[in-house]
């Protein structure tokens, strides 16, 4: 599979052309790729994280930090907490949580793991997901968390995903390749009819770039581009439709 070098926005959406072998040649009988699956990262593309986060460590904070400022000290400290060997997430929450009050000036436990069940969606996502599954699109979850507190927010999505694969199961995180490779063992799908979705380009749009598959990344923040995702959207509200013009 190839792309072109043609960027174009249309409605918000920028695409990067996907010229695959298996789109419909000149001749209109050609084999297209049809999308079966849609995976998703959860946390930061389903469920909003970051305001997680910022809303259970800034009421333990006596020194005044802006909102977006803590949420990127938390992400830069966590992802180096989970680099640094597995360990289960609720004991990233916790020591990531110490880790960031402590840069703060502040020695108290971290209240991470007992918020995360608390941590509400973006409001246009059990909308979106719903129009997916009644669209046929079969739906994945691949999250960097525990299956207890991955279970604990599924509630808030308006619908039980087909599959999840967690970190748990695969005993690493990403942009590790495992979640991706367990969610092909478990479902028999491919990267040929599979999409996937992220608010990360680090932990989401690389990895499952380089193992083939099709990416709409989720740019809430209006971010630099250091990736090429097959789409960029701002939400999941147009996500439906991004996807049945893939096919």
């Amino acid at each position: 599979m190839g792309y072109s070098m043609a960027m174009s926005s249309q409605n918000g959406v920028w695409s990067r052309e996907f010229a695959a072998t298996a789109v419909q040649d000149s001749g209109g009988g050609g084999s297209r790729l049809t999308i079966e699956w849609v995976t998703f990262d959860c946390y930061g593309t389903l469920i909003d994280w970051e305001r997680g986060i910022t809303d259970a460590l800034l009421p333990l904070l006596s020194q005044r930090i802006e909102r977006d400022e803590l949420a990127r000290r938390y992400i830069r400290v966590e992802a180096q907490v989970e680099a640094e060997a597995y360990r289960p997430y609720r004991d990233v929450l916790d020591e990531a949580g110490v880790r960031v009050l402590a840069s703060l000036g502040v020695d108290a436990p971290s209240p991470l793991p007992a918020s995360l069940p608390a941590w509400r969606p973006f409001a246009e996502v059990p909308a979106a997901l719903a129009e997916l599954r009644r669209r046929g699109r079969r739906i994945a979850i691949l999250s960097n968390v525990d299956r207890d507190l991955l279970a604990s927010s599924i509630p808030q999505l308006g619908l039980e995903p087909d599959l999840v694969v967690t970190a748990q199961d695969c005993g690493s995180y990403k942009p590790a390749s495992r979640h991706w490779r367990t969610f092909s063992e478990r479902s028999g799908a491919s990267a040929d009819d599979t999409v996937h979705v992220g608010a990360s380009q680090y932990h989401d749009m690389r990895p499952a770039a380089s193992l083939g598959y099709r990416t709409v990344f989720v740019d809430r923040h209006g971010e630099p581009l250091e990736t090429s995702p097959t789409r960029v959207i701002p939400d999941l509200a147009s996500l439906p439709d991004v996807l049945d013009g893939l096919e």
